[in-house]
C-alpha cells in the first residue's frame, strides 16, 4: 500500500510514530514536509528565544527516517494538486506521486486580518522557526514590538518579545484577553499580571491601517481615533485550517473552514483521511494539540486494521504564559443551563479562581484558574470523569484556614478508563497494568506507556497513580535516597544519630556503598550539620557539599556569589545601614532589598568574599544563611512598637526567634513570619511557621508556602505565650528534621503526612509519642552550639585558602563581565559579550 501523508508537523509525526510502532509491513510512506526541516515541538517554541536551538525542538529520534527503508521523508517539498481519479499528488517540483491511501495534515496558517500595510517589511506571523529567525534579526535593531492578538498564541509571542527586550504591546480586538478561555473578572485579573510584567495591554482596539511612524517603523492607526508606534508588527489573530488542497480537490469542508470527517477521521473520500488542525469533526476545529494527536491515532489504527474513533475532545489546557499560570476547563463561561459558579479572588496576591458546577451540585462543569493553577490536575479529573463533588464544593479553590485542609480528590476514586495523560492517551488502567508488568519507576513507566514524554504535565499524578498501585499490589515503594543508600533521608537521619556517626566516611561504611554521589553526598552533610551542628566546611564535610554550601553564598547566572548578612526581622541600625553601603561601593556591588526584609549584594567575585566578609563581621554582621537549607528569615512587621493596630510585640519576638534558629539546618529553607496583628502584613500565614499576635497571645500556624506551588498555613495552636511557643516550634522544626525527605518543603511534607493535620497536633502539642523533650533538648543543643559560618571561615586559613578563582594561579576570572544600569551594574548578556562591549571590567572592581 502507498500511503502518502501530506505534512510534517507535531500530529503528522505522531500519527507516523504511531503507524510504524505497529505491524506496518507493506505499507510504502511518503511524507512531504514544505518546511526545510522535520517535525518540531510548536507548544514551546517561544522557547527558541530563549536559546534553545531548532535540533532540540526537534520531535525526530535520531535514525527515524535513516533506518525505515520503507519511509521517505521529502524536505521543501509542497503539494500543489490531489487528483483524486488518479490518486495521485502534485508537487511545486513537478514531482508526480500516486498513492492508496492519503492522510492530509496540512495544520493551519496564521489569520492575519485584511488591514491596509499588513504586508510592510517587518510585519510578521508567529508560526514556524523561519518566522522567529526573521523576527530575532528584526528585534536586533528595533526597540518596541506590538503583538495583534491577545488570545494564548499572543501572549506567547508577547513573551517572546520581551525576551528580545523590546518595550512590548499588545492589542486585542475583544474586551479581554484570551476571551475564548476566560471569564470577564478572569480577564481582569490576567490583564493586570501581564501588565505588571511589563507589557502593555489594549483592547477593544480595531486597527484600521498601518502607514509609516514618525518616530518608529510603523504607526498603527485604531477604529477609535487613537495611534500607536512601533518597530515591528507581529499577527497573532488566530488560525485557519489549511484546507485550500482539499477544497480545490471537491473534499467536503466543514461549515466554517477544515476538511469534514467523521468519527473515524475519513474524509468524503474513503481513501483520505485528515487529522489536526486541517480536520473539522461535526464542523469543529480543534487548535489544541491533544486532540490533533487522538485522531492521529485513530487513523494509525484504522491502516492498521485495528478499531478505534475520534469522539471529539475536551479543550481543557493549562499553559503558562509570560510567568503566569493560566488554566481553563470545560464549560469556564458557565453556559449549561441551571449552572452555578463559585470564585475566589485575591487582588493581593492577584489570583482568581473559579468553579461551574451543575444545578444540582454533584457534578464539576468547568474552572478557570488564574495566577495559580495548583489544582488544575485535579479539577480537570473531577469534571472529565464525573467524580462527584463534596458538600462544600467552594473549598476546592478556597485557601485552607484554621486547620481545615482542601479536599483532595484520591487517585483511588478515578475510574479506570480515566484518562490521565492525554498526549499520549494514557488510562489510569494502562499505568497500573504496566506497574503490575514491572514498571515501577517513573522512567519505566514512560517508556513503557508513553505517559508524561510529551507535555509532562500529567508526570504528578502519573507518579501519585504508580505509587499507589505498588502498595496495592503488596510491592514495596522504593524511598531510597540513591544507589548508594537504601534509605530514605528520614532513616540515615536515625542512623547518624543512633549511631553516632560524624563524618560522611562512617556513614558509607557502615550504611552505604560505593563513593557516593551527587544526590546523597549534600543530604548527609545537611543531616551532619542539623544533628552535631558541625561547621559546614570542616575537612572532613567540605567535599560533600554543593556549590552554594561550599562557598557560603548564593551562585548567581554569571559565576559571581551573593551576599546577603543577617538583619533579624528586617531590623538594622543607621550604622549598620551605612557599612553595608560602604562594603558594596567599595566593591561594586550591585543591591537590592528583598522579599525577606534583608539587603542582598550581588557581583561578588569567589575570591572577594573573605574579604567582603570580614568588613561586614566588623560592623557586627554575620551569615544569613541565605545560601543554605537553614532558616533563612524572619520576616515582620512593625506590631504594637509602632503600628496602631498591633496588639503583639511581633519585631522583638521575630528577633528572638532568629536568633535561636539562625543555626539549624534543615531538609529545605525555611522562611518564619511574624504579625503583631490580623491585619497579617508578615504574611504570617504563607510560610513554613508563621504567628499572629491576638488579644489572648500568639496563633500557631505551620507548613505554608508562598513560592512556585503557594499553601496556607494551618493553625496548629492558638492564644499561646511566647514561651510556649517556642517550645512548640522547637518540637515541628526537629520533628520536620528528621522525618522530612530530601529536599522536602514543610508543606509538602505536612501534606504527605500520614494522619494529616491532626497527627501533627498530637506529636507536638499533645506530645502523643513522647518525645517532645527529646525533641526540645535536640534543637538547644543547635542553639547553644551555633557559630558564625562567614567568621569561621575567614579565621580559618585552611578554609580561607579555598576562596580563589583558581587552584595553581592569583589571576582573576576574566568571564566575570558587567554592565551599567541604573546606576549599578549587572551581568553583560550573550550578546553583550560576543561584541566585546566590556565597559565594567572585571579587574577594575
Amino acid at each position: 500500500m502507498k500511503l502518502i501523508v501530506i505534512g510534517h508537523g507535531m500530529v503528522g509525526h505522531k500519527f507516523l510514530e504511531t503507524l510504524l510502532a505497529g505491524a506496518a509491513e507493506g505499507v510504502e510512506v511518503t511524507v512531504l514536509c514544505e518546511e526545510p526541516r522535520p517535525a518540531y515541538d510548536r507548544v514551546h517554541l517561544s522557547e527558541f528565544f530563549a536559546g534553545k536551538s531548532a535540533d532540540e525542538l526537534s520531535l525526530v529520534a535520531p535514525g527515524f527516517f535513516e533506518n525505515r527503508a520503507n519511509v521517505t521523508l521529502k524536505l521543501n517539498a509542497q503539494a500543489k494538486e490531489v487528483d483524486r481519479a488518479a490518486r495521485t499528488v502534485t508537487l511545486a517540483s513537478g514531482e508526480i506521486l500516486a498513492y492508496d491511501k492519503l492522510v492530509f495534515a496540512t495544520g493551519s496558517y496564521p489569520f492575519v486580518p485584511p488591514v491596509p500595510g499588513k504586508e510592510r517589511k517587518d510585519c510578521f506571523v508567529y508560526r514556524t522557526i523561519e518566522d522567529l529567525e526573521a523576527m530575532l534579526e528584526c528585534g536586533s535593531r528595533a526597540k518596541s514590538g506590538v503583538v495583534i492578538g491577545g488570545g494564548l498564541l499572543g501572549l506567547e509571542c508577547a513573551k517572546a518579545l520581551r525576551d528580545m527586550q523590546l518595550a512590548t504591546h499588545v492589542v486585542e480586538f475583544a474586551p479581554r484577553l484570551m476571551a475564548v478561555q476566560v471569564d470577564d473578572l478572569g480577564g481582569r485579573m490576567l490583564r493586570t499580571k501581564i501588565e505588571a510584567l511589563g507589557v502593555t495591554v489594549h483592547t477593544q482596539k480595531s486597527t484600521q491601517r498601518i502607514v509609516d511612524g514618525e518616530g518608529a517603523t510603523h504607526r498603527m492607526e485604531f477604529a477609535d481615533g487613537s495611534v500607536l508606534e512601533t518597530d515591528m508588527i507581529v499577527f497573532s489573530a488566530g488560525i485557519r485550517p489549511r484546507d485550500e488542497l482539499a477544497r480545490a480537490a471537491g473534499l467536503a469542508l466543514g461549515p466554517r473552514g477544515g476538511i469534514a470527517i467523521d468519527d473515524a477521521c475519513l474524509s468524503s473520500d474513503p481513501d483520505i483521511y485528515a487529522i489536526g488542525e486541517c480536520a473539522a469533526w461535526n464542523g469543529q476545529t480543534f487548535g489544541l494539540v491533544a486532540p490533533g494527536y487522538d485522531m492521529a491515532r485513530t487513523v494509525a489504527k484504522s491502516l492498521l486494521g485495528q478499531s478505534g474513533t475520534f469522539a471529539g475532545a475536551d479543550m481543557s489546557t493549562k499553559l503558562k504564559l509570560i510567568g503566569v499560570d493560566v488554566a481553563s476547563i470545560g464549560d469556564a463561561h458557565g453556559a449549561t443551563p441551571g449552572s452555578r459558579s463559585f470564585q475566589f479572588t485575591d487582588e493581593r496576591k492577584q489570583v482568581y479562581k473559579k468553579i461551574v458546577v451543575s444545578d444540582c451540585g454533584k457534578r464539576l462543569l468547568g474552572a478557570v484558574l488564574i495566577g495559580d493553577a495548583a489544582e488544575y490536575g485535579s479539577l480537570l479529573q473531577t469534571a472529565l470523569n464525573g467524580l462527584p463533588l463534596p458538600a462544600a464544593p467552594e473549598f476546592l479553590i478556597l485557601p485552607q484556614s484554621e486547620g481545615n485542609a482542601r479536599p483532595a480528590i484520591g487517585v483511588d476514586a478515578l475510574p479506570a478508563a480515566a484518562q490521565v495523560c492525554s498526549c499520549n492517551d494514557v488510562s489510569k488502567a494502562a499505568i497500573c497494568d504496566a506497574v503490575a508488568g514491572g514498571a515501577c519507576d517513573i522512567d519505566a513507566l514512560k517508556a513503557c506507556t508513553g505517559a508524561g514524554t510529551s507535555c509532562g504535565g500529567c508526570v504528578p499524578l502519573v507518579t501519585q497513580i504508580m505509587k499507589a498501585e505498588m502498595q496495592k499490589q503488596g510491592m514495596a515503594v522504593n524511598n531510597h535516597l540513591c544507589e548508594h543508600f537504601p534509605y530514605s533521608r528520614q532513616e540515615l537521619h536515625h542512623l547518624i544519630r543512633i549511631g553516632g556517626l560524624h563524618t560522611f566516611g562512617e556513614l558509607l561504611h557502615k550504611h552505604g556503598r560505593g563513593l557516593g554521589c551527587d544526590v546523597c553526598k549534600p543530604v548527609a552533610a545537611n543531616i551532619l550539620a542539623s544533628t552535631w551542628a558541625d561547621f559546614v566546611l570542616k575537612p572532613e564535610h567540605a567535599s560533600l557539599q554543593d556549590s552554594n554550601d561550599y562557598f557560603l553564598g548564593n551562585i548567581q547566572k554569571d559565576g559571581t556569589y551573593s551576599v546577603v548578612p543577617r538583619m533579624p526581622a528586617g531590623e538594622v541600625t543607621a550604622d549598620g545601614l551605612i557599612a553595608v553601603g560602604m562594603v558594596a561601593k567599595k566593591y561594586g556591588l550591585y543591591t537590592k532589598i528583598t522579599g525577606g526584609a534583608r539587603v542582598d549584594l550581588f557581583g561578588a567575585r569567589v575570591d572577594q568574599l573573605p574579604f567582603i566578609w570580614e568588613e561586614l563581621i566588623a560592623a557586627g554582621f554575620e551569615s544569613g544563611h541565605a545560601y543554605g537549607k537553614s532558616l533563612r528569615t524572619v520576616k515582620s512587621c512593625v506590631g504594637s512598637t509602632w503600628c496602631r493596630y498591633g496588639v503583639g510585640d511581633s519585631i522583638g519576638f521575630a528577633i528572638a526567634l532568629e536568633n535561636r534558629y539562625k543555626g539549624l539546618r534543615s531538609p529545605h529553607k525555611i522562611k518564619f513570619g511574624v504579625s503583631g496583628c490580623t491585619r497579617e502584613c508578615a504574611e504570617a500565614q504563607g510560610k513554613d511557621v508563621g504567628l499572629i499576635a491576638t488579644e489572648k497571645g500568639w496563633n500557631l500556624y505551620v507548613a505554608g508556602n508562598g513560592g512556585m506551588k503557594p499553601r496556607h498555613a494551618e493553625l496548629l495552636a492558638a492564644d499561646l505565650d511566647e514561651a510556649t511557643v517556642v517550645r512548640l516550634v522547637d518540637r515541628f522544626l526537629m520533628f520536620y528534621v528528621r522525618t522530612a525527605d530530601r529536599l522536602q518543603r514543610t508543606s509538602t511534607w505536612r501534606q504527605n503526612l500520614e494522619g494529616g493535620l491532626d497527627y501533627l497536633k498530637q506529636v507536638v502539642v499533645e506530645d502523643k509519642l513522647g518525645i517532645g523533650a527529646e525533641l526540645e533538648a535536640d534543637m538547644q543543643r543547635v542553639v547553644d552550639t551555633y557559630q558564625d559560618e562567614w567568621k569561621n571561615a575567614v579565621e580559618d586559613p585552611a578554609v580561607r585558602q579555598r576562596f580563589r578563582t583558581f587552584v595553581n594561579s592569583e589571576a582573576l576570572d576574566t568571564n566575570v563581565v558587567f554592565m551599567p544600569e541604573r546606576g549599578q551594574i549587572r551581568p553583560a548578556t550573550p550578546e553583550e559579550r560576543k561584541q566585546r562591549v566590556i565597559p565594567i571590567a572585571v579587574a577594575s572592581i
